[in-house]
């Protein structure tokens, strides 16, 4: 007789425990296909849900009965009923209710008792396997092999149900990702203003405008003009919302738009070519060519080529997402974020760019990632991606310790003259022929190391340098090509979590563009041989987890390049909005 009970077995104990744990509100969860078989159960609306109702139904006629498998449900009262509870008491099967009693004065569906039946079969084969068979009498077991006769098409039905539900668990985890699009944005208010204690000589024929052009006067110098006057402060805005849409919960589909009508008050002082350059917050701008104007500032696609290998394809991206990074200085407002400290001045930046990039995580110390990008006239078909200013480069990034990053930069760029003259990194300024002549394409070679140390949980130190060569090729016959070679440097300390967690205090110390060899190719930029330099003192608060201000103090020595150039103090309260 043991021999044949043992074959009754069809579920397993942990799900057969669990089901019977769950309840009776858990069977009525199921799906309602599943239910179908149940004669006292029906669908019904409730409340604008779907529930089932097990009730009996008007159409049913009522009889009297001669087996328990007649009964569409089992009362306490029941031989079934009782009988199940003697065998649950003393061979300790824990079932019932999530409390864990076995409540045995409330009626139960043939489906939950059909559950209970099946965790007691189980308990008592697990005495039998184990060794204990003298312990399970004779008697039980012929009470069981009844009730097992008398509710098998319940038993059938739950493992039928049991089989369904995994085969749909399978599917959701097969499939749990669906494609998702995920919104973020922020919005900043700049209140900034600039003084200099005397006149501030610049390279630009109209001091009074910014935008205005160089030129070279007697003796082919370029012409120097003053600023007299002190700018007015300044407030302003710039906003950003960012779309990041997955597939596959490894890819990333991003589009940002930007719309902003910065212009920050230190641009007054400086020469042709560096606008937007020293004693300015990178989010201080204005994005298009026109004040609040809406644009399109990136359209990229991420994917895993492998666990190791991400690609990233671009018509339109910014490039210092991917390249001369640092854990303390940041072009999105934490950390030092001035055009001059966010990255270096001399590696290419084409801005907004079309083009690729491919990141290699070799192993945990180390990664290295190459880029080709190519400036707007990516998408012009008279210049497309190998006809337009463009730059390959690449960085190698070593890491240690976890606190420490090394990175090792090189940078090679074809710059196409705009009006024949090149005006663009790794020239901060405005070069032409030394003669006021054309320039044809030029060609620059650079080369970068950047660092960040967490020296502490509270300090930490950072720096760059830049060394460039740039290859210029005048238009007219007879002159020499050139070549301008140039040098940047930075250094500065950090305070993470100063005054507040989050919070960051950064101060560093600049040299943007120091002119080594080739000054009299800038018609600007160049200025008497001077060296300028910039300290940048930034103090990152975040008030709560969506607002921030950020106050940033600027000075500018030796501005433009000029050595007799009076310090230049700026300063700008940047309000960040997130959400």
């Amino acid at each position: 007789m043991t021999k044949g009970f043992l074959a009754a077995f069809k579920l397993s104990p942990v799900i057969a425990g669990t089901i019977i744990l769950m309840g009776s509100n858990a069977l009525a969860s199921l799906p309602i296909s599943s239910l179908d078989d149940d004669p006292c159960c029906e669908e019904q609306g409730i409340d604008g849900e779907f529930k089932l109702i097990c009730s009996p139904s008007s159409s049913m006629v009522y009889a009297q009965v001669t087996s328990v498998s007649q009964l569409s449900d089992v009362q306490s009262t029941d031989w079934a009923f009782q009988a199940l509870q003697s065998l649950i008491e003393r061979y300790g099967v824990i079932t019932g209710y999530p409390d864990g009693m076995f409540r045995g004065n409330r009626a139960m569906t043939r489906y939950e008792f059909a559950a209970a039946l099946n965790a007691a079969l189980v308990r008592i084969n697990e005495l039998i396997a184990a060794g204990f068979k003298d312990r399970v009498s004779e008697e039980d077991l012929a009470t069981l092999q009844r009730l097992r006769a008398d509710f098998a098409p319940e038993l059938a039905t739950l493992t039928g149900r049991i089989d369904r539900l995994e085969v749909q668990i399978a599917q959701l985890e097969a499939n749990q990702f669906s494609t998702t699009t995920k919104l973020t944005g922020f919005i900043n208010f700049n209140l900034d203003g600039a003084n200099a204690p005397g006149n501030v000589r610049i390279e630009r024929i109209d001091p009074t405008d910014s935008s205005s052009v160089p030129r070279r006067g007697s003796g082919n110098r370029p012409i120097v003009t003053k600023v007299e006057d002190d700018p007015n402060i300044t407030f302003s805005y710039l906003a950003g919302l960012f779309l990041t849409t997955s597939f596959t919960g490894r890819d990333t589909l991003a589009t940002s738009l930007f719309a902003g009508n910065g212009d920050s008050s230190t641009n007054a002082y400086t020469s042709a070519g560096l606008f937007n350059t020293f004693g300015v917050p990178l989010l201080d701008l204005t994005p298009s060519t026109t004040p609040s104007d809406l644009v399109l500032a990136e359209v990229f696609y991420s994917f895993p080529v492998s666990n190791s290998l991400q690609l990233t394809v671009a018509p339109l991206f910014f490039w210092l997402r991917y390249f001369d990074t640092n854990a303390f200085t940041s072009a999105f407002g934490r950390g030092a974020g001035g055009f001059n400290t966010y990255g270096s001045t001399l590696i290419q930046n084409l801005g907004r760019s079309t083009g690729a990039v491919m990141l290699w995580r070799i192993n945990e110390q180390f990664d290295f990632r190459v880029g080709y990008a190519t400036n707007t006239d990516g998408a012009n078909p008279t210049r497309g991606l190998f006809d337009s200013t463009r730059a390959v480069t690449a960085q190698l990034t070593y890491s240690p310790m976890r606190n420490i990053n090394l990175r090792f930069l090189y940078d090679y760029s074809i710059i196409k003259p705009v009006d024949g003259q090149i005006k663009t990194k790794p020239i901060i300024g405005i070069a032409d022929d030394g003669f006021g002549g054309a320039l044809d394409d030029a060609t620059a070679n650079s080369f970068g190391f950047n660092f960040d140390w967490l020296v502490t949980s509270k300090f930490g130190i950072f720096g760059r340098y830049t060394y460039s060569t740039t290859n210029l090729n005048p238009v007219a016959d007879g002159l020499p090509d050139g070549n301008l070679r140039a040098q940047s440097f930075q250094v500065g300390v950090a305070f993470p979590d100063l005054g507040k967690r989050g919070a960051l205090a950064t101060l560093t110390y600049v040299w943007p563009f120091d002119v080594l060899q080739g000054r009299k190719f800038l018609v600007s930029g160049g200025g008497d041989g001077g060296t300028q330099f910039d300290i940048e003192a930034t103090y990152y608060y975040p008030v709560t987890n969506n607002i921030a201000i950020v106050p940033y103090f600027y000075i500018t020595g030796n501005a433009n390049n000029f050595d007799d150039n009076p310090l230049i103090y700026s300063g700008t309260v940047q309000v960040q909005f997130s959400f």
